[in-house]
């Protein structure tokens, strides 16, 4: 349905027709650059998802707003400060940042979504990012969207980039994501950010379904300690410039191709997020099949990805089943542990709820790989379920035990 594609330039979140970008540094953050502008050349639908953590930050708050007009022209996003539990002093400074961002543009401050990542409790100094937001504006190019995903990086060891192309409507559509998050990552949104362009023609009511849908199955199953934060926000923006038939039917087959497409994007970022899990040296892809329920799988499958005692078991090459499955156990999901088989790679470690026979150095060398699959295998229904996670190690304790300072 979408096509990967390689390189650097090519993984751009201006890869999609009618988009610039900007990068700079504003002194937010310790080093490098913290401050990145996404612009669309021509008015664009958008849609988002937001955190629901009772606690949200100024920007959460400000966009929510703004995504109540019918078009929008960018994404300003900072790293370095999340303007977050500031009151209305950093709510006023989320809204002077539109303005300013809005009045260098040319458009309505309405039409500017803002996001802002990093450390809780802080005011933004608008002074530095004031700044940066005019330097920003005047450094405009298609060439710097390659860049983006860097400057909204925090405790991110690598940049997170992807992009799919596919016929819609009778033309080529380009859609392209980036996204930043390794730690305070878990269902119902994390401490992440995803940015998504396209040139797709298509309603404001049709693009929030297929990117609500595309989150529900990828950055809504994804987890590193089991903790959602205040700034998480994934905004998508459609200017249309493609020129395809515009997708107004959710139920069309144009709608269903764009919307795969979308969450091939958005899989990829989440999986690069899990793999980038703070301190982690693992990838793990938690499968439940064969379920009584999609309910039941989804519960399974979530518990155990947030398992501190199967996360640490992997991170030791250790094949402890037991542990898997009493996690599944305590997910309450309605399902017959006698029925159970649990399989770690190909290798088969439990059978009917019981351990069985196997090769342990066999074992040890799956887990050792930087990548490891668990498949929890039910034999009570059909339905399945995917969550993907990393181990957990003294390296995310070591970031987090310090990390104001």
């Amino acid at each position: 349905m979408a096509e990967a594609e390689e390189g650097i330039e090519e993984l751009s979140i201006t890869a999609p027709l009618g988009f610039r970008a900007a990068v700079t540094r504003s002194g937010l953050k310790k080093a490098g650059d913290d401050l990145a502008l996404i612009y669309s050349e021509r008015p664009a639908t958008a849609a988002a998802v937001f955190t629901r953590n009772l606690v949200q930050a100024a920007p959460v708050v400000l966009s929510r707003e703004h995504m109540r007009r019918p078009r929008h022209r960018a994404i300003l996003v900072n790293s370095g400060c999340a303007n977050a539990c500031t009151g209305d002093d950093g709510l006023a400074d989320a809204q002077r940042s539109a303005m300013l961002t809005a009045a260098l543009l040319g458009c309505d401050v309405r039409e500017v979504l803002v996001a802002s990542t990093g450390v809780i409790g802080v005011r933004l100094d608008m002074e530095k990012l004031s700044a940066g937001i005019e330097r920003a504006a005047a450094l405009m190019s298609r060439e710097a969207g390659a860049r983006v995903a860097e400057a909204i990086m925090t405790t991110d060891t690598r940049p997170k980039r992807a992009i799919a192309r596919l016929r819609v409507g009778g033309r080529t559509v380009t859609i392209a994501g980036v996204a930043k998050g390794a730690g305070m990552i878990h269902p119902d949104m994390a401490t992440l950010l995803g940015f998504i362009t396209t040139d797709a023609a298509i309603g404001k009511r049709a693009l929030q379904t297929a990117l609500r849908r595309a989150v529900n199955t990828t950055f809504n199953r994804i987890s590193v300690d089991g903790d959602t934060s205040t700034n998480d926000t994934v905004f998508a923006l459609a200017n249309g410039a493609a020129g395809n038939r515009i997708i107004l039917d959710s139920s069309s087959k144009d709608f269903e191709r764009f919307a795969g497409g979308l969450e091939d994007v958005a899989k990829s970022l989440a999986v690069e997020v899990a793999r980038d899990g703070e301190g982690a040296g693992k990838l793990i892809t938690i499968r439940v099949r064969r379920a009584p329920s999609l309910r039941d799988a989804h519960k399974i499958a979530a518990t155990v990805a947030t398992s501190p005692l199967v996360k640490t078991a992997i991170a030791g090459s250790d094949a402890n089943w037991g542990r898997i499955l009493a996690a599944a156990g305590r997910s309450k999901a309605h399902f017959d542990p006698g029925m159970v088989e649990i399989r770690i790679g190909n290798l088969v470690v439990a059978r009917r709820g019981c351990g069985v026979k196997f090769d342990e150095s066999e074992a040890r060398r799956i887990l050792d790989r930087s990548e490891v699959d668990i498949l929890i295998d039910l034999h009570q229904g059909t339905a399945k379920a995917t969550e993907w996670t990393c181990d957990l190690t003294e390296g995310y304790i070591r970031i987090n035990a310090d990390y104001r300072s």
